[in-house]
């Protein structure tokens, strides 16, 4: 069993190795072959800002292009932000209850804490909250004090505003203390800082072991922010009709999971929404697909006690 936590050169070893051809023999709930998990990722408003101290604008995954601004506001940017929890959102939230499906939130602890109206709406859908840190920035270089207790605020405001802890935990931009600092916390059914594997799978600790779903970025909206990306939302619609039609076939013989990201100023855009729906038709087409929230998988691979 591999370790990410105070990693040697035989752990990476075991991490680079994977389970090989070994793949465990685990059912979907219902025999499904594919669990589904579509994350949304709720960050506007925790981005960096200078009027939140940080020494330049943020200038990341946004439809602009733009190079950090130095101690100096970037008005553009801030409204590309602004549009995902202003519009982009609801209309998300709104696709996903007029299709009466379940989703992932990854919710920055401030970004809540600034539109709470977001965290009563995933609440009254019946959507999972699991914690993204408490500001959408880079934690490599946080210290590892600052950093604990970024998760501690994001549990509380989380646990405040939804009437439940979370049980799930991502960073993004880790640092190398990040699991560390979860664990230390506890409370996690998971965390999803990986993007190594189709399937979940633990890593050991002192305490025993820890479950890791893994996330994914090939598939993720943010790639319209980013180059080489996609262009349009039939670009992104293929990759996703693509990967998923793998994993299905794929998952007849052996279990697979597949990870959709979402970005409320990204997807929530008409034209990416419009792709989004039509891969939601591809999927109702097919039988075998668990779209579940990532706690609810969570707890599956831990009853089905896989090793």
């Amino acid at each position: 069993m591999p370790s990410l936590i105070h990693m040697n050169m035989d752990e990476r070893l075991a991490d680079l190795r994977g389970r090989g051809e070994a793949i465990p023999q685990v059912r979907w709930p219902h025999g499904a072959r594919l669990a589904l998990s579509f994350v949304l990722n709720i960050e506007e408003g925790a981005e960096r800002h200078i009027l939140d101290g940080d020494e330049a604008s943020e200038h990341l995954n946004a439809d602009m292009r733009s190079e950090p601004w130095p101690g100096r506001r970037n008005p553009v940017m801030e409204s590309h932000y602004e549009y995902g929890s202003r519009v982009g959102v609801w209309r998300i939230l709104e696709l996903f209850r007029q299709r009466e499906l379940g989703l992932t939130a990854f919710a920055t602890g401030l970004a809540l804490e600034r539109v709470p109206a977001i965290a009563a709406r995933l609440v009254a859908d019946g959507h999972e909250v699991a914690a993204h840190g408490w500001r959408w920035i880079d934690y490599r270089d946080v210290p590892p004090e600052t950093e604990a207790d970024h998760i501690r605020k994001t549990v509380e405001t989380i646990e405040r505003l939804t009437g439940a802890a979370p049980s799930g935990w991502y960073t993004g931009r880790i640092s190398a203390n990040t699991r560390r600092l979860v664990l230390d916390h506890g409370g996690f059914l998971y965390d999803s800082d990986a993007y190594n594997d189709d399937t979940p799978y633990f890593v050991a600790h002192p305490g025993g072991r820890h479950l890791v779903l893994p996330y994914a970025f090939d598939a993720n909206d943010m790639r319209f922010a980013s180059a080489p990306g996609f262009d349009t939302g039939r670009d992104w619609l293929d990759y996703l009709v693509d990967s998923f039609d793998v994993l299905w076939r794929e998952g007849a013989a052996r279990p697979r999971m597949m990870s959709v990201g979402l970005h409320c100023r990204l997807a929530g855009r008409p034209g990416r929404l419009r792709a989004l729906e039509r891969f939601l038709d591809h999927v109702a087409g097919h039988a075998g697909v668990w779209v579940a929230r990532r706690d609810a998988i969570a707890r599956h691979w831990l009853k089905e006690d896989v090793s």
